[in-house]
């Protein structure tokens, strides 16, 4: 009777925890500010792929990543503001890089994934076409 009585209140007690930390994680970004409450000092969440899609630390700095099918970063962003946005061709190579400070810039390849051309927000060309 007593394992019985000491599995209920330790499962009553996880619940309590788990209600709570829902609680805490129904405000928006960021997700864990408050979790070192708890003893937590760093989160960090992964996609079904393995890829880190969040992460958070005890002071409140975050930042957040989206992949492609292909597992390539297309989007980053955090806390301070900044942000960073990639394309892909078919082949994998980055084509295009935009950052939150109004840099830029763009790459072609031809078919053997050699660079020939390269331009950024800087007004550098470099054309081996």
């Amino acid at each position: 009777m007593k394992k019985i009585i000491r599995k209920i209140l330790k499962e009553d007690q996880r619940q309590m925890f788990l209600n709570r930390i829902i609680e805490v994680m129904k405000n928006d970004y960021p997700l864990f500010k408050n979790m070192k409450l708890y003893g937590f000092t760093e989160q960090l969440i992964y996609n079904e792929n393995g890829k880190r899609i969040y992460y958070e630390n005890s002071t409140g700095f975050w930042e957040k990543f989206e992949y492609d099918d292909n597992g390539k970063q297309i989007y980053s962003e955090n806390s301070k503001g900044t942000w960073e946005k990639k394309e892909y061709d078919d082949n994998g190579n980055e084509i295009y890089s935009e950052y939150s400070d109004g840099d830029w810039y763009k790459i072609e390849y031809d078919d053997n994934g050699n660079e020939i051309y390269y331009e950024d927000s800087d007004g550098n060309i470099y054309d081996k076409r």
